[in-house]
This record gives C-alpha cells, structure tokens and sequence, in this order.
C-alpha cells in the first residue's frame, strides 16, 4: 500500500513535465540537463534556430511552392551529371579534331561513350521542361541515338576495325545513326540558352548541328569543323562550371507548374477556378 502511494505521488510530481512539448524534454521525454554551458548553449540555439528555419516560400503560377530536400538531390545529381557529361563530350571531341587514337584513350573508350550516354540521358530524365512533349521528344531522339550508336558500332565500325567514332570520322553518313543523340544534347543546351539566357547555351545550340551537318554534306572545309570543334569544347567548359553557380530554385523553374500538371483532371479544373475566382475578387 505504501508502495502504491509513493508511486502515485512520484507520477503527480512529474506530471506537469509528461507533455512532450514541454521545453525540457524531447523524444522519449528524459529530462535534458539543466546544467548551463555558455559555449554549448549558444551552438544548440543555434543548430536548433538553423533546423526550425522554415523553407522560403516562392509565388507560382499556380500557387506557392518551396524547394524540399528532394529537389536539391535531385538538381545536385543533375549538375554533376551535366559536368561528367560536358567532359567526356570534350574528350569525344578532342579524338575527333585529332582523328588518332592514343592507346590509352582507345583502351577505356566503350567504357567513356557509354558513360557519356548514360549520363546525358540521366540529364534527361532530371531536367525541368514545362511542356512534357518536348522533354518526352528530347528522350525520344536520343532513344534513338544510343541504339543507333549501338548499332553502327556492332555492326560497321567493329567489322572494319575501327571504333565508333574515328568510323563517324571516316564516313560521314554514319551521322545519321548517331546524330539523334547530338539533337538530344541540342535540345538540352537550347532550353538552358531559352531559360536562363545564357550565351553560351544559345550559341552551343547553333554550332552542333552546323558541325554534324557540314560533316555529313561534305560542304564544310576541315579548318572550318576543326574552329568550331575549338569553340564547342571551350563553350561546354563555360556551360558546365555555370551550371554549378546557378541557384537552385532557377534550375527547377516554377515548380507550381509541376504540381498542377501532376494533379487529376478534377482537382486541375477545380484549383483553375479557384485562381480564376481569386482573381475576379481582386480586381
């Protein structure tokens, strides 16, 4: 019995402490020391003023929206992409201009063009395009272009032992197996250079396919392709360490917009005349 009361009265004195929000217990509810260390009392304030620090909140189109941890993994993957990509498209480049290949370079040369194409089709499926055809045709050329590189590869630079591109090299009409590929990278570099009005991107956007194309006609000198190889190659270096400066919030671009198109036809309609009517009651 006496057992009993003492517990009674030890649950009564700690029950004003029993509350998880109370200031001196977290988690579990141990009470946390009182002991005062001026030093480790000012970085937990501040660790705990970082933690509770609400993210901004940015006006869309289609409402308010933030930048979660999730976009920042995933534009961080996608800048690292972007930069492998850009490097191993300028080695592709230089063993072009040069149309030689180093015993080095020829040893690990599958293994850099699948990771350049892996990687530019993983920038692919992470890059932010309002309009879904585009970014859904973007992926489509360069569908294309991996099993025509594939293809050509197998089938007509192997047999004639040659690799793929010293074989692109040396026959220009193979541009058509692999050039859906290039359109693909085009297209990437053309929505940055619109997006973002970055020169570089808008003149990458026009050197590419001039390049691919004077190659394939036969009208281009090869002082001329060798320039504008020198250009595209300083141009993607440019491209690829901007792309490292460029806030995280301009690379997702309205994420409003995302949202809506993510929504059920229904909910679509119905958040359309909420921002219709909120709009009449304002103006």
């Amino acid at each position: 019995m006496a057992m009993a009361m003492a517990t009674a009265t030890l649950a009564s004195s700690l029950a004003p402490f029993s509350n998880s929000k109370h200031p001196l217990f977290h988690g579990y509810k141990k009470p946390i020391s009182t002991y005062k260390n001026t030093n480790l009392s000012r970085v937990s304030f501040v660790v705990k003023c970082q933690a509770a620090d609400p993210p901004r909140v940015y006006q869309g189109v289609y409402g308010p929206w933030s930048v979660d941890p999730t976009d920042v993994r995933e534009v961080t993957v996608g800048h690292s992409v972007h930069w492998k990509c850009k490097k191993l498209t300028v080695g592709h480049l230089v063993h072009w201009e040069r149309k030689k290949l180093t015993s080095v370079f020829e040893a690990k040369y599958r293994y850099i063009l699948r990771t350049w194409a892996t990687g530019l089709g993983l920038s692919l499926v992470l890059i932010h395009i309002y309009v879904t055809e585009i970014k859904r045709t973007i992926q489509a050329l360069w569908v294309l272009g991996v099993f025509g590189s594939v293809a050509t590869e197998i089938w007509l630079a192997q047999p004639a032992d040659e690799t793929l591109v010293q074989y692109v090299v040396d026959h220009p009409t193979a541009i058509w197996f692999v050039g859906p590929l290039f359109a693909a990278l085009t297209g990437l570099v053309f929505k940055e250079g619109l997006c973002y009005g970055k020169l570089e991107a808008g003149i990458l956007t026009f050197i590419i396919p001039s390049l691919l194309l004077g190659h394939l006609s036969g009208l281009m000198d090869d002082g001329v392709k060798v320039t504008l190889l020198g250009v595209w190659m300083a141009l993607f270096v440019i491209f690829a360490a901007r792309k490292f400066t460029q806030p995280i919030k301009d690379d997702i671009g309205d994420k409003s917009v995302f949202i809506f198109k993510a929504l059920p036809e229904e909910e679509k309609a119905a958040l359309i005349q909420k921002l219709e009517q909120q709009k009449f009651s304002e103006s």
